[in-house]
């Protein structure tokens, strides 16, 4: 986080960006924003924001969560409770468990990957 060309402790940017859908999910994030905060550094949400809104809102210095339309559009495809902007924020349901998303299986199924059918 820190580059030392200088001798300086500067940090090399003013933020950090973490991805919620990355291997180490929620887990991953809260990690990540530990460690920008020790460093007085904002956290930025990268991608997926229904699937980042909930994990991002412990993050304490969190500066913006992206929000890209195409992926907006797929998680709107495949998941019920994806969320909409209201005054520029997205503002999960605390009254649903866990990421508050639940799989459109029958939606999905249209898009599933098989693996290679040998003969």
């Amino acid at each position: 986080m820190h580059h030392r060309s200088s001798g300086s402790h500067r940090p090399a940017s003013g933020r950090v960006q973490s991805h919620a859908t990355a291997s180490t999910a929620t887990v991953g994030v809260l990690e990540v924003a530990g460690l920008a905060a020790a460093h007085h550094l904002d956290l930025s949400a990268h991608c997926a924001p229904a699937v980042s809104a909930h994990a991002f809102c412990a993050v304490r210095r969190l500066r913006h969560l992206e929000y890209f339309h195409d992926h907006v559009r797929v998680e709107r495809l495949l998941l019920d409770g994806t969320l909409s902007p209201d005054g520029g924020a997205l503002r999960p349901d605390p009254g649903r468990p866990g990421l508050g998303l639940e799989v459109k299986w029958p939606d999905a199924e249209r898009y599933r990957v098989y693996g290679r059918q040998t003969a």
